[in-house]
C-alpha cells in the first residue's frame, strides 16, 4: 500500500510561519499524518471513524455528559454529533441514561463494551509505537521524550 495521500502533497507554506522553516512545518505535518494513519491501521479490527473514537475518548474523560456538552467539546454541531453517536449506540459502546437535572436530556457514558473497545485500540496503537521506539538508540529516545511537552502544546487551541 502506498504511503502517499493527496493531503500530504507538498504545498507552499505561508511565509509568516514563526519558529520553524516552512520545510520543517511540512515534514512535521507529514510525520503526524502518516503516523496517525499507521496507528489507525494497526487497530483496524475496529470499524470506528476517527470522529467516533474521539467521541468515545471524550465521553470516557468527561462523562457522563449531555450530547450538547459532547458536541461543544468536540467542536461540532449537535446534528453532526448525533450522526457520530448513532453507530456507537447501535454497537452498544455507549450507554444513555436520563439526566437527573433535566428529564428531557440524556447523559452519555461508555458501556463496558465501549471501555473494552477503547482499551483494545489503545493497546494496539501503543504496541505499534513501542515497537517503533525500540529501533531508536538511547539518545533518540531522550530527544523524543524531551519533545513530548512541545508536541502536547501543539494540541492547545489559541
Amino acid at each position: 500500500m502506498s504511503d502517499t495521500d493527496p493531503a500530504d502533497a507538498d504545498v507552499p507554506e505561508p511565509s509568516s510561519t514563526r519558529g520553524l522553516a516552512p520545510d520543517s512545518i511540512a515534514r512535521l505535518r507529514l510525520v503526524i499524518a502518516r503516523l496517525n494513519r499507521q496507528m489507525a491501521q494497526a487497530s483496524s479490527g475496529q470499524d470506528l471513524t476517527s470522529a467516533q473514537l474521539s467521541a468515545l475518548a471524550r465521553i470516557e474523560q468527561h462523562g457522563p455528559l449531555r450530547l450538547g456538552e459532547l458536541a461543544a467539546r468536540e467542536r461540532v454541531a449537535a446534528p453532526s454529533m448525533i450522526r457520530t453517536l448513532g453507530p456507537l449506540s447501535s454497537a452498544g459502546l455507549i450507554a444513555k441514561s436520563p439526566d437527573p437535572q433535566d428529564g428531557r436530556s440524556q447523559l452519555l457514558e461508555l458501556s463496558e463494551p465501549g471501555r473494552q473497545a477503547i482499551a483494545q485500540i489503545r493497546r494496539e496503537r501503543s504496541a505499534l509505537l513501542s515497537h517503533r521506539v525500540e529501533r531508536l538508540d538511547a539518545r533518540q529516545c531522550q530527544a523524543l521524550e524531551a519533545a513530548l511537552p512541545v508536541l502536547e502544546l501543539l494540541l492547545e487551541e489559541t
